[in-house]
């Protein structure tokens, strides 16, 4: 073969690689044989002298672009009619129904992204330019820096010219990851975005890692698609990343339970959506609805409540967390975000609060996500507040604008930095960005976490098992660590306000329950610092048993994927750690014995119950899930059929979701079937 028909069989190679891991999220090959060829064929093109205009290694950054040009689409990208309550979208649902004169109507709906819209086009294949949406009919050429975003194809199998719609979006988790190395960190996912791609400097916007999701083609040349549904199998089969979750639906009413759905599990998400869209599923009523002159009559935008505003932070208080880690917490001027009151924020650490620049007075950012407590994310525009005094913190009174801070002048105050822990009163110590109190052993915050982690359902799973049990616990039974726990006396239980014998008679059987848990579940529940879910998994996977783990050195550890020096230090210098060897002997002579799972009762309650998997679940590994069912007496299988009783489906669930929704076999996420395997396993120890 000669070296340019190398050149383009490495091309395609790579492309195709790329699609499955950054689109498919279903990776081909391991990334050392992805990086090999890749090196190849960057080293053909520096010898050819020779780019194909498709070519992978031009996703990278390249030189600072001296502005602009202008770009007139091919067809005009209108903005959508909005609502925010089920009465308006019912009220669009009567009106279009008026203007064809009654009859059913299928409607598709979709996530409403909250990023920045680009249009891409394609001639011959190939993508010539991409666009930001401007004003609907001219846009501005932002073709460098879509290059860098690695769901967007190069190329694709239709031949003729087309425009094709998405959203550009910066992943929550990259920000995340970006935000702890920026010396100014970026505010929001969507500010994020909209400055990368319009940032002249291509560079920036190769940094941030970009994703895109696609929905709609605007122009196409000599071919026609009948419904939105056909739209996006086209998208898919041409490479574009399409979000698995669009539904169709037969009704507006069917619409209210799904909208009802994506707004209760939008926080879960790693990227924005600020609504849904309702969308006419056939070509032949959209046409006969036309258009506003804003819009098309076909599609309806359906609003949710903001998860982010601004507030004025009143004051910062420190908490002490499992790892003797000090995080501050802003309390906030009250404000509604998500349906919600907020009154607290966190910030990161002192370093992220010297980063972002927040004090005492401060206008700010804030963000809800993943139901927890709202974090700051960046001083607001005009954030400095000055003139009110902040002495009397509670009594202020503020009058407000739109957005329910006040616009007046106060004073800012920075803030106080902590010498010693608020819990014990130790001195604390500073590592990097980070303020950590040294007292583990005898500072009681940190005891306390500590046991609720480990009781924590990803952990040992020790239910009804909560904060305040655990408070309860370290005040009046001295509980000190988790090997503490195996040695709960259940007559003293039973005395402790709020127990009674039934409270204690099922806290000392979730805690004789949790003594077989999963190896990877024991290792999460020690708190190994690095050491989240997945590496767990990871860990117990490569070596099998604890002991084989409390054994492996740096180099041995590293060999993990995924696994860099930092995960392997933290992992080896546990086990090395004398106190954690007392802690690991202790537990082992209370009878722990992770890995080793009590067979089922008989049969098992599972037993003739066929349960097949698809997609990606958000904890557990496929095998783990599978080894649940075979435990209960039930068996998996590798496809849908009329047989099966149950399908369980993670993120990017694909055909074998569509099958058992064709056939009607009950679809359960990873939350329902822990709830109906561990409601099984309840009934057997009690039975």
């Amino acid at each position: 073969m000669d070296e340019r028909a190398r050149m383009e069989e490495l091309v395609a190679l790579v492309s195709k690689y790329a699609h499955a891991y950054y689109v498919l999220d279903d990776p081909l090959v391991p990334d050392a044989e992805y990086d090999a060829l890749f090196d190849e064929l960057v080293a053909l093109e520096l010898k050819l002298g020779v780019v194909l205009p498709d070519s992978p290694t031009q996703r990278v950054g390249g030189a600072v672009l001296e502005g602009f040009e202008k770009h007139a689409h091919l067809s005009r990208l209108f903005s959508l009619e909005k609502c925010k309550d089920m009465q308006s979208l019912r009220q669009w649902d009567a009106r279009i129904r008026g203007i064809i004169g009654g009859g059913p109507i299928d409607y598709v709906l979709e996530y409403k992204f909250d990023g920045l819209t680009i249009n891409l086009t394609y001639e011959g294949g190939a993508l010539t330019t991409a666009a930001t949406r401007g004003n609907g009919v001219v846009g501005e050429v932002i073709t460098a820096q879509a290059r860098t975003i690695r769901s967007i194809p190069l190329s694709v199998k239709f031949r003729g010219r087309m425009e094709v719609q998405g959203e550009a979006m910066m992943r929550l988790s990259v920000l995340k990851e970006y935000n702890e190395t920026a010396a100014v960190p970026l505010k929001n996912a969507r500010n994020a975005a909209a400055g990368a791609l319009r940032n002249l400097d291509v560079n920036e916007a190769a940094r941030r890692r970009l994703d895109a999701f696609f929905y709609g083609v605007g122009y196409i040349e000599g071919r026609g698609f009948a419904t939105h549904v056909e739209t996006l199998e086209f998208l898919k089969e041409n490479g574009f990343s399409v979000n698995p979750y669009y539904r169709r639906i037969r009704s507006i009413g069917e619409a209210e339970e799904h909208l009802l759905e994506i707004e209760q599990k939008r926080d879960a998400l790693d990227y924005l959506i600020d609504g849904a869209v309702v969308k006419v599923d056939e070509t032949a009523l959209r046409e006969a609805l036309g258009y506003t002159g804003r819009g098309p009559r076909w599609a309806m935008a359906y609003k949710f409540r903001p998860q982010e505003r601004t507030t004025v932070v009143k004051d910062v208080v420190w908490q002490v967390g499992r790892t003797g880690k000090l995080t501050p917490l802003a309390l906030v001027q009250p404000v509604e975000l998500g349906g919600a009151t907020v009154r607290r924020a966190t910030l990161n650490n002192w370093g992220d609060i010297q980063r972002k620049g927040v004090d005492v007075g401060s206008k700010v950012w804030i963000r809800r996500s993943n139901d927890v407590i709202p974090e700051i994310t960046g001083i607001a525009e005009g954030g400095e507040i000055r003139n009110v005094p902040f002495k009397n913190r509670v009594s202020l009174n503020l009058s407000l604008f739109d957005d329910g801070i006040a616009e007046v002048e106060t004073k800012t105050e920075p803030v106080e930095k902590p010498a010693v822990c608020p819990s014990c009163g130790a001195k604390v110590v500073e590592r990097g960005a980070n303020i950590f109190c040294p007292n583990s052993s005898a500072c009681r915050e940190q005891v306390v976490w500590a046991l609720v982690h480990y009781a924590s359902r990803d952990a040992m799973d020790i239910e009804t098992f909560n904060e305040k049990t655990a408070r309860q616990l370290y005040d009046a039974l001295g509980v000190r660590d988790a090997a503490d726990l195996y040695a709960l006396d259940r007559e003293a239980l039973a005395a402790l306000p709020g127990f009674a014998e039934k409270k204690a008679d099922n806290l000392i059987k979730a805690v004789e329950k949790s003594r077989y848990r999963p190896l990877n579940r024991f290792l999460y529940a020690l708190g190994i610092p690095n050491v989240g879910v997945r590496t767990a998994q990871d860990i117990a996977a490569e070596f099998g048993t604890l002991r084989a783990v409390r054994e492996a050195g740096p180099e041995d550890l590293v060999r993990i994927r995924d696994v860099g020096d930092v995960v392997a230090g933290s992992v080896a210098g546990y086990f090395a750690d004398a106190n954690n060897r007392r802690l690991l002997e202790r537990l082992l002579e209370a009878g722990v014995a992770p890995g080793q799972e009590t067979p089922a009762k008989g049969g098992g309650a599972l037993e003739g119950r066929t349960f097949v998997f698809t997609g990606t679940l958000p904890t557990l590994e496929r095998r783990e899930a599978s080894r649940i069912v075979e435990r209960l007496g039930g068996k998996t299988a590798g496809s849908v059929s009329r047989n099966t009783d149950y399908v369980v489906a993670g993120e990017a669930a694909g055909s074998k979701l569509a099958k058992a929704l064709e056939l009607g076999v009950p679809v359960l996420d990873e939350a329902a079937f822990l709830d109906l395997t561990q409601a099984i396993e309840h009934e057997q120890d009690e039975n």
